[in-house]
């Protein structure tokens, strides 16, 4: 590929072609594209889901069936990260650049303090950032977008220039003031049909569906039982759950475009908050069943077992509507030239789900907010294995170019294609980088990992945390005295990826790059 790639590469501690290994049978690893159709993609975005909250990655109170089949039929990435919150992952999916470039730190509303201690997110992701969708119409994709959207504002015609002197703000909960402006062709091109899907249902500015009721999150069904009040879907008679009328939608669009090559970037709303059981008998089934001990999931207080019960039942639905849609494909005779990715935007949210093997949850800096599950499935040309390679959700937009055989592209991309380690071939050596200029759990600062290390740098005063993930997963222990030598590499790595790429320092910042 000609894709022009801006991250600095930095040497691993260990050798990445080893890991990923076997992928492919002989006879299939120089398979291209121009050997065959374009594969068709189906992307399945989870919001919210952690890391272990899958039967797959180890969770042994969550059911997962039709994902963890899947899982064993797929490459399955066990150090997969996004950023630790929505806004910044999704901005960095769909336009394959990091935060910084975009403006989209963590979600504007949920920013914290002044403007001098903070670069302000934007919310709505501007023009000059193409989205994937573009590329692939161009290419001759039929494309759907279904559930959440989230790169474009409430307001998105108030949102000017860097740096902003307040943070963005939101409607309440059942205001629809923002509805007319919205049909409009102005703000319409910052919305899935305008950015290069053929279709959108439901994606608009909202986080979660309870934004559609008037008491929120206290809603009866909270977006996710009918009547759904999300503007962008055609409700239907036979509405029930938000998960399973996105699914249908979706199974529809690949029905009517069968002939392929199709897109599908289903973006699930579950299982954000808020927790609504799926089923009384599931919720019940889950709050008899024993905890597991390892995450912590399913224990606790009766207030947290009902939570996290509610919960379980909306991972238990997501997984059964990926089952649909493994089915679907396999009647259609679709599934052997589909690929399916999926994961979620960013880790569990603590006040939902548990998991006591990792240090933070959403919104932090850890593991607990960055880890993801991942897979990546196309039957007959990737032959199952686990890959322990870090990879980022940066790496989703080249992946998808190559993939749907676009090799011209010449805008900035933050990532790698990972069809190099679905064909058991080791990846460049490289080092990933966060940068988050705003506060939400933790004060702004910027992280590399390389090998088995991670280095947090605080922006305000310069200050630093240092792990090694791999003997301590945990993040207990900051190891940076213990460890001056690696601490000052990873320093200057991290100093140099800022200095390259001229990334934005809040103004309290006392560092110089």
């Amino acid at each position: 590929m000609t894709t022009k790639h801006l991250i600095i590469t930095f040497s691993l501690t260990w050798c990445v072609s080893i890991l990923c290994l076997p992928l492919v049978m002989a006879d299939t690893a120089t398979a291209t594209n121009s050997e065959q159709a374009k594969p068709n993609i189906v992307f399945i975005l989870a919001d919210d889901l952690g890391w272990q909250d899958v039967g797959f990655m180890g969770s042994r109170y969550f059911e997962t069936p039709h994902l963890d089949a899947l899982a064993e039929q797929s490459v399955v990435f066990d150090q997969a990260y996004m950023y630790p919150t929505c806004s910044p992952s999704r901005a960095a999916i769909l336009t394959g650049k990091q935060s910084f470039r975009t403006g989209c730190y963590t979600v504007p509303v949920l920013e914290k303090g002044n403007s001098n201690d903070n670069i302000f997110s934007r919310w709505t992701v501007e023009k000059e950032h193409p989205v994937y969708a573009k590329l692939l119409a161009d290419a001759g994709y039929k494309l759907i977008h279904l559930g959440k959207w989230h790169i474009v504002g409430p307001y998105p015609q108030t949102e000017g220039s860097l740096p902003f002197e307040k943070k963005l703000g939101q409607p309440k909960n059942g205001d629809f003031s923002w509805l007319a402006a919205h049909r409009t062709a102005e703000i319409q091109q910052y919305y899935p049909t305008g950015r290069g899907f053929h279709e959108n249902v439901g994606g608009t500015w909202w986080g979660d569906p309870a934004r559609g009721h008037d008491k929120g999150y206290n809603a009866v069904g909270g977006g996710y039982v009918f009547p759904f009040n999300n503007p962008f879907i055609a409700e239907q008679d036979d509405d029930q759950w938000l998960t399973d009328r996105l699914t249908s939608d979706a199974i529809d669009f690949m029905q009517r475009h069968k002939d392929g090559p199709f897109f599908v970037n289903l973006h699930f709303y579950a299982p954000h908050r808020p927790s609504v059981a799926r089923k009384q008998a599931w919720l019940d089934h889950f709050m008899n069943k024993p905890g597991d001990p390892s995450t912590g999931q399913g224990t606790g207080p009766l207030k947290k077992k009902n939570e996290i019960a509610a919960y379980a039942t909306m991972v238990k639905s997501l997984d059964e509507n990926v089952g649909r849609i493994t089915n679907y494909l396999d009647q259609a005779g679709l599934r052997q030239n589909t690929v399916i990715v999926f994961t979620s935007d960013n880790g569990h949210n603590g006040l939902q789900s548990r998991n006591d093997n990792l240090r933070g949850a959403k919104g932090t800096l850890y593991e607990g907010g960055l880890r993801v599950p991942t897979l990546i499935h196309w039957p007959k040309t990737i032959t199952p294995t686990r890959c322990d390679v870090p990879i980022h959700g940066l790496d989703l937009f080249p992946t998808f170019l190559e993939l749907a055989g676009v090799a011209d592209y010449q805008e900035t991309l933050d990532g790698d294609s990972l069809v190099t380690l679905m064909h058991g071939k080791p990846l460049r050596e490289r080092s990933l980088f966060w940068h988050i200029a705003s506060t939400y759990k933790n004060p702004p600062a910027s992280i590399i990992r390389m090998g088995d290390w991670k280095l947090i740098q605080y922006l305000k005063d310069g200050n630093i945390e240092l792990y090694n993930l791999r003997q301590d997963l945990k993040e207990s222990h900051d190891v940076a005295a213990e460890n001056p030598e690696v601490a000052e590499t990873l320093i200057n790595q991290l100093v140099a990826w800022r200095k390259a790429n001229n990334v934005p320092l809040p103004p309290s910042s006392s560092l110089e790059f």
